[in-house]
């Protein structure tokens, strides 16, 4: 397709993890993906399928000027701060990159006439309330976020709906659960500095290319007394932001829409898959709870079905393992890259 052709969708925070993903598989039905950064936390080498922007969120005259650019027709809203610890201790940070960088994104769309976001909200909108771990959640589930992460989340979906019902902005905000894996081309992959998420610090100590795994609480009113997660591969997320700007919804209308596997895997499972791929047993110590965790985070995928015609196709535990292991052997970008001596000794050792 000829790129002048093409629709062109912006991608804010797209030089990060499920961003890549996501441009990638906007790519591969036909969309020109231009990723705004500040590369912060993303990586320049991540972005290989369309131009990068360089700005902050928070920079609404920066926005508008790639929005014209580029003709943009719809956003993809991934930037923002994500670490649910991190946010415990600087909430005021996270209040201003992840709210009132929402609020510049949705100024800066208005001013150019740009109508159609998705939004990446998440699981944590909901926090443990008054439910049991056996119970998956609906889209109608109490709200009680349990760390300030995930009070921006909610509240920069509550200002976008509002912005729906005020200037007819149409908006689906993605509420996914655990992001985990690499996609399998190997080319992109889960790089965060620092890395907080289970399966990357599992993957490591396995390797001996980081510290033992420390698993934050054993006391959890869960089978094992571990955590108990929805983990959803980056290529099945990515996936569902692409159904989501194609699914047909009327001006004004705002979808808030849970994208998850159903299945509550916990973190004494995932380390068992992940020494079982490696084969050699995960290194790990028990420590205490992480602020702001709830025991169980597993999603009731119906209306993603039902709304986006959407289901997971490659998010079994061992895939998920499968991919994850084979980028942090071989990354493109990101710490381990720059440790070679480290990544032969991984390597040498599969």
């Amino acid at each position: 397709m000829d790129r002048k052709s093409q629709t062109a969708v912006l991608v804010t925070g797209g030089a990060g993890y499920i961003g890549a993903h996501t441009a990638k598989a906007l790519h591969e039905r036909g969309f020109l993906p231009v990723v705004f950064d500040n590369l912060s936390s993303g990586f320049r080498e991540a972005v290989r399928w369309g131009p990068l922007v360089h700005g902050d969120l928070r920079d609404r005259a920066a926005l508008g000027e790639a929005l014209s650019a580029y003709d943009i027709k719809a956003v993809i809203h991934f930037a923002g701060l994500i670490e649910v610890g991190r946010s415990t201790v600087q909430p005021d940070l996270f209040w201003d990159i992840n709210v009132a960088g929402t609020i510049s994104l949705l100024a800066a769309m208005r001013e150019k006439g740009v109508d159609r976001l998705v939004f990446s909200s998440s699981a944590a909108v909901y926090g443990q309330g008054q439910r049991s771990v056996q119970e998956a959640l609906a889209e109608e589930a109490d709200k009680a976020p349990d760390s300030p992460y995930g009070a921006t989340k909610l509240a920069a979906e509550w200002l976008i709906a509002a912005q729906c019902k005020a200037y007819g902005l149409t908006a689906v905000a993605l509420r996914y659960f655990n992001a985990s894996g690499a996609d399998p081309s190997g080319l992109i992959g889960e790089a965060h500095e620092p890395e907080t998420h289970l399966l990357p610090l599992a993957i490591a100590a396995a390797l001996g290319d980081g510290k033992p795994l420390t698993i934050f609480g054993q006391d959890f009113q869960t089978p094992d007394g571990t955590c108990l997660r929805d983990y959803i591969h980056v290529s099945d997320l990515a996936a569902a932001h692409v159904a989501a700007l194609d699914v047909d919804l009327p001006a004004g209308a705002f979808e808030a829409i849970n994208v998850g596997t159903g299945e509550g895997r916990s973190v004494s499972q995932v380390v068992a898959a992940v020494g079982k791929a490696v084969g050699s047993p995960v290194p790990h110590s028990i420590g205490d709870r992480r602020a702001g965790d709830p025991p169980s985070l597993v999603a009731d995928p119906t209306r993603a079905r039902q709304v986006l015609g959407w289901t997971p196709r490659c998010s079994s535990l061992e895939q998920i393992v499968e991919d994850a292991l084979r980028w942090e052997r071989n990354p493109r970008y990101g710490a381990g890259r720059r440790d070679p001596a480290k990544r032969a000794k991984a390597d040498a050792s599969a």
